[in-house]
This record gives structure tokens, sequence and C-alpha cells, in this order.
């Protein structure tokens, strides 16, 4: 038996919805000789299946093991095909290559002057939704059809498409060279992580101005600022300048409010620029705009001409609750988001083929910390078990890292001192393989495992010193970025004030705004 993630045909058929599946029978029997065809047959049987069983194919007798593969290889491109006649699928981008298709065909034919018509109309309106590298293509064509057949009514012909040429070749050069740097900078993100000395610092900021092509910003379009302003983003993260991060995102999700047709034609980079936006927004302690940033995203989300597939449905999903998760921790308003935890669960089962195990990870890392700070210790623990008992998170060691010490500190809060000792050599043991470790790490691991030795009486004592310690980091360029991940210094406030630790972070929020 094939795992059914990794059989890619069953995987196809079980993300279809019933009206695509409905309309995939349709199509197979416009003509009579299909409606038996063995693809069909097979199409049937795998749509029954909960699992794929390659024994249980070959026993229907449907198709012999020699002719499977190929089998299945026609029914997976005929499911294209349909879900591309679909209008639901029917973007932009298909229009205008359906068009450039017809033009060839008609060029091929030797209907010269309908071929240029064709693609005149088209290449305009891939101009007018920036998608130059397909009217690159066109004009391409379109020299070769000149070629053969002088239209003279316009002598300037030739000279025209050269121009056209010429430009959309800068323009298309440039955008390239801007998302590679984006690419490149998210990749360095993902494989070294934020700059965390004056070394890398300077690492990162030789890459970047060596690699930012010159540009003038009054000559670009909408594709390149796109990238323009996703490439400052990566750059300000890397470099921890949150406050240059927020100025980024801010341009990125600006040039789509100013520039509302590209919304629906972009939808997943719409997406995406309001994620960095709030996340920049919450890096900054900004809970204001922070709401009404996601306000505004999620009405431009349940409008009727913001675009409905699954792929766009699972980052609105992803996306929308994380933030609504970092709104409750901005405002300390933890009692009043437990209700996403349902809503976050079901989202997981229900998209769980389009969402990769480290963004589950960290949904579940935000419970666990919603949780924490309503004080309802053992299921934040259940949240954090999820994550360290994960053996396949490569990416994202510093998630791990925060989730063992935020479980250490639950565990203490829980009255859980049982447990503590065994947690802290486990999490010793982890932290030296990272051997990247905080300050603000470091303070806590030690001072949690000289516990056991600190008398009653002199716990506060230990919390003040604690405190003092780390709030020296809290504004630490290299440092700081552990506070996002654990707000311990409103948990030890929590201890020293005698308070809840939601209602210290309301304190500071509501302080914020005055």
């Amino acid at each position: 038996m094939t795992n059914a993630h990794k059989d890619a045909l069953f995987v196809l058929v079980k993300s279809l919805s019933k009206s695509e599946k409905r309309q995939f029978k349709l199509y197979v029997g416009r003509l009579g000789v299909n409606t038996d065809a063995k693809f069909l047959a097979l199409f049937n049987l795998l749509d029954k299946m909960k699992n794929y069983d390659e024994r249980q194919i070959l026993e229907s007798g449907i198709v012999k093991k020699a002719q499977l593969s190929n089998l299945k290889a026609h029914l997976y491109k005929q499911i294209l095909v349909s879900l591309r006649l679909n209008p639901v699928n029917q973007n932009v981008r298909i229009q205008i290559r359906e068009q450039l298709d017809f033009a060839t065909i008609l060029y091929q034919k030797g209907l010269y002057k309908q071929s240029l018509k064709i693609l005149d109309k088209a290449k305009s309106y891939a101009i007018e939704n920036e998608e130059k590298n397909v009217a690159y293509e066109i004009v391409e064509l379109e020299k070769v059809i000149e070629t053969q057949y002088i239209t003279r009514s316009i002598p300037d012909r030739a000279d025209e498409l050269a121009v056209q040429a010429k430009e959309l070749s800068a323009q298309n050069v440039m955008t390239s060279k801007l998302s590679n740097l984006s690419l490149q900078l998210y990749s360095m993100m993902l494989k070294v992580g934020y700059a965390r000395s004056d070394e890398d610092l300077d690492k990162v900021k030789t890459y970047f101005e060596k690699h930012l092509p010159d540009y003038d910003i009054d000559k670009l379009g909408f594709r390149e600022k796109l990238w323009l302003y996703k490439a400052y983003l990566w750059y300000s993260l890397l470099i921890q300048d949150f406050l240059s991060a927020y100025r980024y995102a801010s341009k990125w999700v600006d040039l789509f409010y100013e520039n509302e047709p590209m919304i629906p034609l972009n939808p997943v980079f719409f997406l995406k620029g309001n994620h960095y936006l709030l996340e920049s927004l919450f890096f900054v302690k900004y809970a204001s705009q922070f709401r009404d940033t996601l306000e505004r995203m999620e009405t431009v989300v349940d409008s009727s001409e913001f675009p409905k597939n699954d792929n766009i449905s699972s980052l609105a999903f992803l996306y929308i609750n994380t933030n609504r998760l970092n709104l409750h921790f901005l405002e300390g308003t933890f009692d009043k988001g437990i209700y996403l935890v349902n809503i976050i669960e079901y989202g997981i089962k229900k998209h769980k083929q389009r969402i990769d195990e480290h963004h589950v990870m960290l949904l579940y890392y935000k419970i666990a910390c919603l949780y924490f700070g309503n004080g309802d210790n053992k299921n934040c623990i259940f949240y954090l078990k999820k994550i360290i008992s994960n053996k396949n998170l490569k990416m994202r060691e510093d998630l791990m890292c925060f989730a063992r010490v935020l479980s250490l500190v639950a565990h203490y809060e829980a009255g859980m001192d049982y447990h503590l000792e065994v947690q802290l050599k486990s999490t010793y043991k982890f932290l030296l393989k990272m051997n990247d470790l905080h300050e603000v790490q470091k303070e806590m691991i030690k001072f949690l495992r000289n516990l056991g030795e600190i008398y009653p009486t002199d716990l506060r004592n230990e919390f003040q010193k604690l405190y003092n310690e780390l709030k020296k980091y809290e504004h630490h360029p290299y440092e700081k970025r552990a506070f996002l991940y654990l707000d311990i210094l409103s948990w030890l406030e929590s201890h020293l004030e005698n308070k809840p630790v939601g209602q210290i972070i309301r304190e500071k929020a509501l302080a914020l705004t005055r």
C-alpha cells in the first residue's frame, strides 16, 4: 500500500470538489466512446477509496500492472484538462495563454491577419494586467508572423515591435533580478535565520547591496515594485529592523489597494503582504493599527470579488487565524481567544493537504501561548508536546527551542515539579546540539535549573534578579527577538506584582494606546 500523500493522482482526485467531479464526468462523457473508458473506471475507483491501495486497483480488473502507470498518467492529464475548462479556474493568465494558443494555431494554418488581430488584443490585455512575460512571448510571435506577412497598414510596424520587445525585456529582466534577490533572502532566512551578531549583519548587508539592481522607482511597474518591496521586507526581517519591515510591508499592501484590480489577479501575494504587515505590526506592538489591518483584510477576503479556491482558502485560514491569535496576545485578552482553538483544530484537519508541517506547529505554539497567558498550563503543555515530539521539524530549530523553554515554565507554573528535572536534562541536550543560544535562553535555563535550591522566602528576590538581568536584553539588536516568541518579562512581572500574566500584558497594551 502506498501512502496517500505520496501518490499524486490519488491526492488530486481527493482534492476535487463535488462540482469538479461532476464536471469531469460530463467532460469525459462528451463522446459516447469514453463512457466505458478505463481511465473513468479508475477515477471512480479512486474516488471511492479512503486510502490509496494499488493491490485493490489491480484486483478490480480495470488494468494490468504493466499498464497502470500509463493509465494513471492519462487520467491525471484528463483531470487537469477538465479543471482548466472550469470557469472557476479561468483567470487572466489562463485566458491570455488560451488566446496565444489560438493565435498560434491560426498562424500555423497560414491565417496571419486573424492571428495578428488576436495577438494584438491579447498583448494589450497582458500589459494591462501586468503579465509582462507572456506579453513578451506575444511580441516575439508577432515578429515571427510579420516576417512572413507584412500588413503595410502600419509602416513603422517593425520599429514598433522592436521597441516593445526591448521595453518588455528590460522590465522582465528587472523583475527577474528583484524576484531572485527576494527568493535568496527568503532562503537565507530559512537556512541561517536572523542576524545574531555584527558579523552576520555585515554578511547580509553586503549580499543585499551587491545583488540589489539599480532602479528608478518612477519607472517601475506594479510587478517590479512588488518584488522590490518583498526584497526589502526580507532584508529588514533578516537584520531585525522591524520598523523597516513595517514600512516595506505597508508599501507592499498599499500597492494593492492603489491598484485594486490587481487584488483578484494576485490573491496569494495580497494575502502574504497583509500577513507580513500584520507580523511587523505585532513586532512593533502597534495594536490599534493591527486590528484595523486585520479587519480590512478579512473584509476583502470575504467579498464576492475575491477569488475562491482550495489554495487561497488554506492561506486565508492560516493567515487570518494566526493573526487573530496575535491580536489577543497584543491586547492581553487571552480568555477571549480560547474560542479560536476549535476553529483552528478544525481548519488544520480540513486544510492538512495544503498547509506544511512548520505552519501547523507554529499554530500549536501560539495556541500553547494562548493557554499559558490564560493560566491553563496543562493545556499549554499538551500543545507544546505536539511540537517537542515532532521529529520532522528541521527548518525551525528556534521554534523547537522556545517550545521547550515554555514547557519548562509551564511545568513549573502547573506545580509539576516531578517532571521538571527530566525536562531540564532533555532541554539541555537539545540546546547544546543547537549551539546557538540567545542570552535570554541561557538565563532562563540557569534560573529554572536552580529553582530546587531556592527557599520559598527567597523566590521573589530570585524572580527580581532574573527580571533585572533579562530587562537589559529587551532592546538588544540580536536578543530582543527572543521576547517575541515568549514574553518572559511579563511572566516575571506577574510573579513580582502577584497578578495574572494576562492582566500584565493588558495593562502594557493600554499604556501604549495612551
